[in-house]
């Protein structure tokens, strides 16, 4: 599965979960690590931990595995796809580690079309 369809599942599936200050950077032109830093806060380490499992459940559904999973017992999540990296925090964690500063020179995708694109297929 390419990059633009994981995105668009993880980026509902935390859109469907609650997230908060979701936030999608294309990073491609910046690093080799990734195509795209999905960002999301949750409410809770509960609520980070329901964010994490409903991206791994819904990409499970469509064959695509993560290829490394950390920080499962902490309030920072990282579910790495290859190509897409799902980054979910603690309202605290994610001020703490800054990635949406840190990662400034990155592009900010518009959700609205991913969302909205995911969701009339």
């Amino acid at each position: 599965m390419d990059s633009q369809n994981i995105l668009n599942i993880a980026a509902n599936a935390l859109n469907n979960k609650k997230a908060r200050q979701l936030k999608v950077l294309k990073i491609d032109d910046l690093t080799t690590l990734a195509d795209y830093f999905v960002i999301a806060t949750a409410t809770s380490s509960t609520h980070v931990r329901a964010l994490a499992d409903e991206v791994e459940e819904k990409l499970k559904e469509q064959s695509v595995e993560p290829h490394h999973i950390e920080g499962k017992s902490t309030g920072w999540i990282v579910l790495d796809y290859t190509s897409v990296i799902v980054h979910v925090f603690t309202p605290a964690e994610r001020e703490f580690y800054n990635l949406d500063s840190m990662w400034s020179d990155a592009t900010d995708i518009n959700l609205e079309t991913i969302l909205d694109e995911a969701e009339g297929d």
